[in-house]
């Protein structure tokens, strides 16, 4: 998301977390994730939602008639929340829609106390994509249908999984319109962490890291990011030496391998 839609984002996370009281809160992701998927197959339906020079009442009015008998009181309210901001295109209006969903599954996920399970079921299923061609080509191949996907993400948690991690990975990996597998997954590990108002540090190493070190490690992360920060770690035999961070979009490679690249490319240049 552009910064404009980031922050609008962030409104409607915190306007979706007081509703979370809510008696049918625990359907909302579902609800949530049935419309975006409506909204990515229409094309006009999408546009006029997020045309913002159409007045804030029709488009509100528009959200009433189409899902007003379709869905919950609260699933309408956050519906009723995204079509009265203002959106880049109507592509990140979808992406909003899709993020709220997942971010719902998530807030149920931390009552129920799966929240942390959840987290490390998103970041093994993203290592196992990273390290499968084969399927990262089935998941970004527009001939192979949603339904053909959702059933790739089944076979892999082999029914493992948390409720909220087959909620999302199930939609999310067969809507990805374009984008990058990677991409998408980190997004949602991202979410997953702003739930507890913390970072999640992908953190590359050549050898594992004992208990102290760990320890240090994600105190030094937190301390420069302000917040929790919680570590994933990744024995990598490409690292060689030192370590890679990833939080977010931020990526520090202090790895032997990088200066090796580095050094070469200065030699080549």
């Amino acid at each position: 998301m552009m910064g404009s839609s980031r922050q609008a984002f962030s409104g409607l996370r915190e306007r979706l977390d007081r509703r979370r009281v809510a008696a049918e809160f625990e359907g909302v992701s579902t609800e949530l994730f049935s419309v975006a998927d409506l909204l990515a197959g229409q094309q006009q339906l999408r546009a006029a939602l997020s045309d913002a020079g159409q007045p804030v009442d029709a488009r509100l009015g528009t959200v009433d008639s189409l899902f007003g008998e379709r869905v919950s009181a609260t699933t309408l309210d956050v519906l009723q929340d995204v079509t009265s901001q203002r959106w880049p295109g109507p592509a990140e209006l979808v992406e909003a829609v899709e993020g709220l969903a997942a971010q719902s599954a998530f807030m149920v996920a931390e009552t129920d106390g799966t929240l942390d399970e959840v987290e490390e079921q998103l970041f093994a299923f993203s290592e196992a994509a990273s390290g499968s061609a084969d399927l990262q080509m089935a998941l970004t191949d527009p001939s192979v249908g949603p339904e053909v996907k959702a059933g790739l993400v089944d076979t892999l948690l082999a029914g493992n999984a948390a409720p909220a991690t087959a909620e999302v990975l199930r939609y999310s990996m067969s809507h990805l319109r374009g984008r990058r597998v990677d991409s998408v997954l980190a997004g949602l590990i991202d979410l997953a962490g702003e739930q507890r108002n913390r970072s999640i540090a992908e953190v590359r190493v050549a050898r594992p890291l004992d208990a102290d070190q760990a320890r240090r490690l994600a105190a030094a992360l937190s301390r420069i990011n302000g917040r929790e920060v919680r570590l994933n770690v990744v024995v990598d035999r490409d690292v060689i030496g030192g370590i890679s961070v990833r939080i977010g979009n931020d990526v520090v490679d202090a790895t032997v391998a990088a200066r090796v690249e580095q050094a070469r490319r200065a030699l080549t240049g």
